[in-house]
């Protein structure tokens, strides 16, 4: 399949990227920046649903930083916020009022939200986790799902990779490493399995429940195809982990303000007993939180678990993330987001079927996922591989160049700010490219 919809040139950030590359390895600070077709780009500036690069082309933002952006780009609250609060002080090394005033907020919206610290990303958190659920139960192993991702550190860089050949059964699934130089046994800290599969967690709980600290779960697998929990699947894990004494972790990095104030956990009606939220916080400003149930969080509140970080809860991140709720509170935010997501996804689903193309659009709204398969419904990681992925990304790089950008994997975000203007421009776009692909 060749090159289509050939519009926009990107001299300049070819230019700067091979500057980059004799300074910065790859010359790119994230792996995933590298693969922004034709190659990775540079950008200038940034404002509410639009992003332009270093060559002078516009984009309609559809991917808002990987899902922090949810009031777009450079809110002028936001940056009120940081400003002022900024202008008292930066880092204190020690507690500071608005801190407090995050936390209870957060302890009012999210179920699980009892205790609270807050990190710098979901991968600190994360770890923060599952060494709160080790401590309490005396186990050491976690359940986790393919295709799920908890960030980048060695115990959750596995069965991320799609090789139909190399996975092994559904039953017995192999750990297949992300990237090289991962510490030896760092696998032997989990067992993986499909996600969506009910019978088969209960079936390895009933053999290794002695082992078992936890299971973590996206409440919905945002990162691999926007796929939602079958029915009934959020609550028995609920219930497994309740009848064995393990802790059930939330990671609701994606999901977290982006479903709710309250997260997909309120949105489902199942609380976790640890949670992790980052991405949405804090509108693009590096902050996240471990939440949880006192009796477990408790541990962290007695110094028997540390959690420890120099930059945590900064002054500008704790600005930015009450400012960010502030505007999610007002009212029918994320109504319009449901609504205008909605929207959108039926759109293309309509451009699909006028221009004879197998594209399904799957996902709750405010974030969503298209792909290009014949199958009318993905369950689980292992379905992905029916994805036609050659065309999936032409589709993703047509898009880019009559300005529309989405993420990579074929991720689309909603954010409080996007219009219904934008929704009918991102759904003409779409409908050529589709028309361009025949």
């Amino acid at each position: 399949m060749g090159e289509i919809g050939i519009r926009l040139n990107h001299v300049r950030s070819a230019e700067l990227l091979e500057r980059s590359k004799k300074v910065l390895a790859g010359g790119v600070s994230s792996e995933f920046r590298k693969f922004n077709h034709p190659h990775a780009l540079f950008y200038d500036c940034a404002e509410g649903v639009y992003l332009y690069d270093v060559d002078g082309n516009k984009y309609l933002d559809f991917t808002l930083s990987q899902g922090p952006m949810i009031l777009g780009h450079s809110h002028p609250h936001i940056a009120k916020r940081v400003r002022e609060y900024s202008e008292k002080g930066q880092l204190y090394a020690g507690q500071h009022l608005l801190e407090i005033e995050l936390a209870e907020k957060l302890n009012t919206y999210i179920p699980s939200a009892e205790m609270m610290r807050f990190c710098l990303d979901g991968s600190t958190a994360v770890q923060t986790a599952f060494r709160v659920a080790r401590a309490k139960t005396g186990r050491n192993k976690f359940i986790r799902f393919e295709g799920h991702y908890h960030g980048w550190l060695d115990n959750v860089s596995w069965g991320l990779t799609l090789d139909e050949g190399k996975m092994g059964s559904r039953e017995n699934p192999m750990s297949l490493p992300w990237t090289s130089g991962m510490a030896a046994g760092a696998s032997d800290e989990f067992i993986l399995l499909p996600w969506n599969d009910l019978e088969l967690v209960k079936k390895t709980l009933e053999t290794h429940h002695d082992t078992i600290a936890a299971i973590i779960t996206e409440p919905i697998m945002c990162n691999s195809g926007c796929i939602l929990p079958q029915e009934g699947f959020l609550e028995g894990l609920r219930e497994l982990c309740d009848h064995y004494g393990s802790a059930l972790i939330f990671d609701e990095v994606i999901t977290g303000f982006r479903t709710g104030l309250g997260g997909a956990q309120k949105y489902f009606g199942v609380t976790p007993d640890l949670s992790i939220f980052a991405k949405a916080l804090a509108s693009g400003y590096p902050i996240s939180a471990i939440v949880g149930k006192k009796e477990w969080m408790h541990l962290v509140a007695e110094g028997k678990v540390i959690h420890a970080g120099t930059m945590n809860s900064a002054c500008p991140l704790i600005a930015a993330a009450l400012g960010t709720i502030e505007v999610l509170e007002e009212e029918g935010t994320h109504e319009r987001m449901y609504d205008l997501g909605l929207q959108l996804m039926e759109g293309l689903r309509n451009a699909a079927e006028e221009t004879g193309q197998n594209l399904l659009v799957k996902g709750l709204g405010p974030m969503f996922h298209t792909g290009f398969t014949n199958e009318d419904k993905i369950r689980e990681f292992r379905e992905l591989g029916t994805y036609e992925q050659p065309k999936s990304k032409m589709f993703i790089h047509g898009l880019q160049q009559k300005g529309v950008r989405v993420i990579g994997r074929g991720l689309w975000y909603i954010s409080a700010v996007h219009k219904q203007e934008h929704i009918e421009h991102a759904i003409k776009m779409a409908k050529e490219v589709l028309m361009e692909l025949k």
